[in-house]
């Protein structure tokens, strides 16, 4: 495969949208952490009924105030004419959606001092209230014959009516003491603490001209669970039935298992509250997410997985005879994790993405038969929409940030070019995916990438770049956390594998890397780092430095004593430091039990024990940056404080890094921009920036 190189100027090939003289003419400069922390963050497309227009979020950078924005812009989906930012945006916007007959963009907005529904005409620009509720409303969704909208709340699920929440939190407001009593998990989720409150959905009538009416009505009364779910949940967990009387939801009900169950289940209940929700998938114990009705109302499909508290098995595509009751997997030959989907019109087939060898593609999925058919090869598909025939992607690369395509059979056709100003002139590297024999003789595949600027006959100190999950993948997207072009703007190669356990390469692959976090996936390590080494002349294996976060992380702390031989530095990022200890600390521990022999820590300790990169630390030598923040529940700070602190003990060269006010992720632009300087200046310090 011929190395890549994306060229600025080659995507102004849009019919309405031609590079400047002054653009092309910019002299060639490399990638930073601020340019990316600065760039347009195109998502959410959704297309008109008759497939013409497609709406969009557009997210945009105040960097000296450090605040993201969003607006919602419109363009056609040929890609006829530019794209038009809605004046509705003015007041802040995003999650736009159409009205059922196609006259309003409905759009979330706290313009008016908390979160509510908002609608604009895109014709005459004109905007007005849709919702006015007690409740931030977190989610919504316009039922298809245009009478209900349903919206997400976080209430108390014993509370009988809005009014209660609100004067409950109201005192907790004035309490003068400050402590909370838990008497069951999880106490804390991802960057929160429980407070009590559930995601419930509620519905309110929608009169003639659109614009609610009543009160709103929990379909959720007493329900202990959340949809959407927390802390990713989406208006995807919840479905109204075309003809508007029933909506579907996926939630976990929690109990006292909540943090060791991965058991969602989809439940229907009836718009006009005649019932309770009723549970559609009781049979399965594990994930069941993401319903969609076909468009005659015959049938629902979902996506599901097989195994109990496993998150990263494979999500099968399911479908129930709404007349029949029989359900059947329609792609069990497809040997990859499905994620969204979408009904054709026509209720024959069913549009997908999934993780594909390094990429993120998007298939056709023939019902009747469960043929599975790519429809793109290059790239990372987002997020996508269909109407009338027509599909609109969201796609982006190692080379390039999300942009709007419109999907044809000669390929993909530009809609938007949110970045071309700002990317005019950027000197991206060129990257290659190679693939070597690795764990057991399989096949593993990975990408390396050329520094810019690169001169042939120089050897490029190199950015080891290790993903987490573990079942995850670095393949061909773009990434505003760990992005191998910063790493290439500074002058490095830079090499990433998608050792066992990544996603992508069929579930056998997957799960390969549970109770074997230490051994098969650093196999893969070790033999592609001397495979790429082998190949490309000019990556420098005698200056390198790995880095990785979350797994990765774990992965970095074990190099750190099992095989950081070939590395003048390390760099940590949110790693897993004490196996046992994360058993005991992580809050959702489900993940923890089944990658360690589905086994709880005082159950089988050997098994936290076999691949503990804390029984290691006597043979750490290498210098290593640790980077953990506060608000990490997932994977807890005081595991990158202990590694800190050993380090320190032992005399080792090391620096931390925290932040007090991020998660498992660093996302305030300015603090990402700290992160990346951080890791930049330790890596100069190790390993330097000079060819050789």
């Amino acid at each position: 495969m011929p190395l890549i190189r994306y060229l600025a100027g080659a995507a102004c090939a849009s019919a309405f949208l031609a590079c400047t003289a002054a653009a092309a003419q910019t002299a060639p400069h490399p990638f930073t952490a601020r340019a990316m922390a600065n760039l347009e963050r195109v998502s959410d497309p959704h297309l008109s009924a008759d497939g013409k227009w497609v709406v969009y979020d557009q997210r945009s950078t105040d960097y000296e105030a450090n605040k993201s924005h969003h607006a919602i812009w419109l363009a056609p989906s040929d890609g006829a004419s530019a794209p038009t930012r809605l004046k509705a945006s003015d007041g802040g916007a995003s999650h736009p959606r159409w009205s059922a007959d196609g006259r309003w963009i409905y759009f979330l907005s706290a313009r008016s001092g908390s979160m509510q529904v908002w609608r604009t005409d895109p014709k005459s620009q004109a905007v007005e209230p849709a919702t006015h509720i007690s409740r931030d409303v977190d989610d919504f969704r316009l039922s298809p014959d245009g009478k209900t909208i349903a919206v997400a709340l976080a209430v108390f699920p014993d509370c009988k009516d809005l009014a209660c929440t609100t004067a409950r939190l109201a005192a907790r407001q004035d309490q003068k003491a400050t402590g909370r009593v838990y008497d069951k998990l999880l106490v804390r989720h991802w960057d929160a603490w429980a407070d009590g409150a559930r995601n419930h959905i509620f519905v309110l009538s929608l009169d003639a001209g659109g614009l609610t009416v009543g009160e709103p009505r929990d379909l959720m009364p007493g329900f202990d669970g959340d949809s959407p779910s927390k802390p990713f949940g989406g208006d995807d967990d919840f479905t109204f039935s075309p003809d508007g009387k029933s909506l579907v939801f996926s939630a976990r009900l929690a109990g006292r298992t909540e943090a060791w169950s991965t058991n969602f289940d989809l439940w229907s209940v009836p718009v006009d509250g005649a019932g309770a929700p009723v549970n559609l998938t009781p049979a399965n114990l594990a994930e069941d997410v993401g319903p969609v009705f076909s468009p005659d109302g015959t049938k629902l499909a979902w996506r599901a997985m097989k195994r109990p508290t496993f998150e990263a098995d494979r999500l099968g595509v399911m479908v129930k005879d709404l007349k029949s009751g029989a359900v059947r997997e329609i792609d069990a030959a497809f040997d990859r994790s499905a994620d969204k989907l979408i009904w054709s019109g026509d209720g024959k087939t069913i549009y997908l993405t999934a993780a594909d060898t390094g990429r993120q593609k998007l298939f056709s999925l023939d019902v009747a038969s469960g043929k599975t058919r790519a429809l793109t090869e290059e790239g990372h598909v987002a997020d996508f929409d269909v109407a009338k025939g027509v599909i609109v992607v969201a796609k982006d690369s190692l080379a390039a940030p999300d942009d709007l395509y419109r999907v044809t059979d000669k390929g993909v056709k530009p809609i938007t070019q949110a970045n071309a100003d700002k990317l005019a002139g950027t000197d991206f590297g060129a990257y290659e995916q190679f693939s070597f024999s690795g764990w057991n003789g399989e096949t593993v595949h990975g990408y390396v990438m050329k520094p810019a600027g690169y001169q042939p006959g120089k050897r490029y100190p190199t950015a080891f770049i290790i993903h987490g999950g573990p079942q995850g993948s670095f393949g061909d997207g773009w990434s505003y956390r760990w992005n191998p072009q910063t790493y290439a703007g500074q002058g490095y190669a830079v090499v990433f594998i998608d050792f066992h356990g990544s996603t992508g390469y069929g579930q056998a692959f997957t799960d390969s890397i549970s109770s074997h976090w230490g051994d098969r996936p650093l196999e893969d390590l070790q033999k592609g780092w001397s495979a790429a080494i082998a190949k490309y002349d000019w990556i420098d294996g005698d200056r390198a430095c790995a880095l990785g976060a979350s797994y990765g992380g774990f992965m970095v702390y074990w190099i750190a004593g099992n095989w950081s031989k070939p590395f003048k530095c390390l760099v940590d990022h949110d790693g897993v430091f004490d196996n046992r200890f994360m058993g005991y600390s992580t809050e959702e521990l489900w993940f923890s039990e089944w990658e360690n022999g589905h086994a709880t820590p005082w159950a089988d300790p050997a098994a936290y024990e076999k691949f503990n990169p804390v029984n290691h630390v006597a043979d750490w030598d290498k210098p290593m940056l640790v980077i953990h923040s506060a608000k990490d529940f997932r994977i807890p700070l005081e595991q990158g404080l202990s590694a800190f602190s050993a380090m320190q003990r032992r005399g080792i060269e090391s620096q931390f890094l925290t932040f007090p006010d991020e998660n498992h992720w660093v996302l305030k632009p300015q603090n990402s921009v700290q992160w990346h300087d951080t890791v930049e200046s330790w890596l100069k310090k190790w390993i330097g920036t000079d060819p050789h």
